[in-house]
């Protein structure tokens, strides 16, 4: 059969690419790959390696791309990494509230129809069947109602389907897609598992799926290879790789940890309004485009909430109003911890007594500080640290970036972080304050499947301290803790 890919015995030409041990890797037509293992483990490193990025010590990655005609890696594969699926190339000026800011869009903003357009352009001819391709590829991922959106005022689940689409242009003979199923509501993973499955029964086409959430494999997976700790285990088939999985812990935060959030002292400065978001009426509209409608939503002292909704539904907008980040949140009634919005308070005044962390603020968290310096960051509610924090500052954010098992990273860059490991320092950064309100925004992103239950314990030992209120948006049901008391459909 033929070999699509291999390494043999490869090692990494720099050292600080290099796996634990020498990399043996064959695929072979026909097979569809996922590439699993726990965040740090080594994946993209290893994805690093098959596609070339990091060329190899005394000899190249051995490839036969038939019958592709095409002859370069480049032209053949295409990757779409975790960072690009919040935005890619045109992230490069994006800061945390621009997605709200309809003022700070010029002429030169790109809509989403236009970069489609021009990534279909550059990868082939302008042909009837092609344009039948893409327009087939629209229609699947709904693409057309956001044809005309700026691509800075996307969802995340909408830029993960604006960046599938625009990889499939190129029809590569190998796709390799770094946990493709983040940010998209449960309707349209059933359509990409069922695009995935048809697009390789049509075609020579080759998948390779890097997961850290292993529930996340779907069936058209043929094989497994599981990275542990910087060694690429053997190659082996879907059902023996889950007939030796072990089964994951009911609980995973230890005792130690666990204490260590319940004995908190509380704040003197805390508000104790019942009332700690008020919504009346509520709409938001950008342009044509009608996110929120007439919303009416009171969430009350020590509830804990789960939002939910399809990817577009205004989720992320209906929580940048509570956080302050959204402008028309000063035009809308809304009243937060007994006090009217615009009575006023600042933007600092509401943030000091919330937690947040989102898609947004991964996809604007660009900054390569030492890990502990983002984690303080979010005592002055801040992307980067302008603001030298004192020992004792520091002190505290030791102190979460231990509940979320992040000891030994304090000085490691932020973005030499794996994206779980990221996605851990910036929930370090929403606890740090000790919050009265916590907003979670799609929080286990990207996370293996002990450090979302670990996660998942940390938020209900939280939520079980006085005074403590709870907002969390998750397209997927199992990882709601099981604190949440209200749930809320948009």
């Amino acid at each position: 059969m033929q070999t699509t890919l291999r390494i043999r015995d490869g090692i990494a030409r720099m050292p600080q690419w290099r796996m634990a041990t020498p990399v043996n890797v064959e695929l072979l037509d026909g097979e569809q790959i996922a590439i699993v293992g726990d965040n740090g483990s080594g994946k993209s490193m290893l994805v690093d390696l098959l596609t070339g990025r990091h060329p190899l010590l005394q000899q190249e990655v051995a490839y036969d791309f038939r019958p592709s005609t095409k002859a370069l890696a480049a032209d053949n594969i295409r990757y779409i990494t975790f960072r690009d699926s919040y935005g890619g190339d045109n992230d490069r000026t994006y800061y945390l509230q621009q997605r709200w800011n309809q003022h700070d869009i010029d002429e030169s903003t790109p809509t989403v129809g236009r970069l489609l357009d021009e990534a279909f352009l550059q990868t082939g001819a302008d042909t009837p069947a092609r344009r039948a391709m893409q327009s087939h590829l629209y229609d699947l991922f709904g693409l057309r109602p956001l044809l005309s959106q700026y691509i800075i005022l996307l969802s995340s689940g909408e830029l993960r389907k604006y960046q599938l689409a625009r990889a499939l242009f190129s029809e590569p003979r190998i796709l390799i897609l770094d946990n493709p199923f983040i940010g998209l509501d449960a309707t349209t993973r059933d359509q990409l598992r069922h695009l995935l499955r048809q697009l390789t029964a049509d075609r020579p086409l080759q998948i390779i799926l890097v997961l850290a959430k292993r529930d996340d494999i779907p069936d058209l997976i043929t094989h497994v290879i599981e990275v542990k700790g910087l060694t690429v285990g053997p190659k082996k088939t879907l059902s023996a790789y889950l007939a030796e999985r072990p089964p994951l812990p009911r609980h995973v935060l230890d005792a130690e940890r666990e204490s260590l959030i319940l004995s908190l002292p509380a704040h003197a400065d805390d508000y104790h309004a019942d009332e700690v978001v008020s919504m009346r009426d509520v709409s938001i509209r950008y342009g044509e485009r009608t996110i929120l409608k007439g919303l009416n939503w009171t969430v009350r002292n020590g509830e804990r909430w789960a939002l939910s909704g399809a990817n577009g539904s205004g989720k992320s907008t209906l929580l940048s109003l509570v956080c302050a980040d959204n402008p028309q949140s000063y035009a809308c009634d809304i009243a937060l911890f007994g006090q009217q919005r615009g009575s006023g308070e600042t933007i600092w005044d509401i943030k000091r007594h919330i937690g947040y962390v989102s898609p947004e603020m991964h996809r604007a968290y660009k900054k390569n500080l030492p890990a502990i310096r983002i984690v303080a960051s979010g005592l002055k509610d801040s992307v980067g640290l302008y603001v030298k924090p004192t020992p004792a500052d520091y002190d505290v954010c030791r102190f979460w970036m231990h509940i979320f098992g992040l000891d030994g990273l304090e000085e490691r860059d932020f973005m030499t972080l794996s994206s779980g490991e990221q996605r851990l320092v910036l929930l370090a950064r929403a606890f740090v304050k000790d919050p009265e309100l916590l907003i979670l925004d799609e929080p286990l992103h990207g996370l293996d499947d002990r450090r979302r239950r670990m996660v998942k314990d940390i938020i209900e030992t939280f939520c079980l301290r006085k005074n403590k209120t709870l907002m969390m948006v998750t397209h997927y049901e199992e990882e709601l803790p099981a604190c949440i008391t209200h749930h809320k459909r948009l």
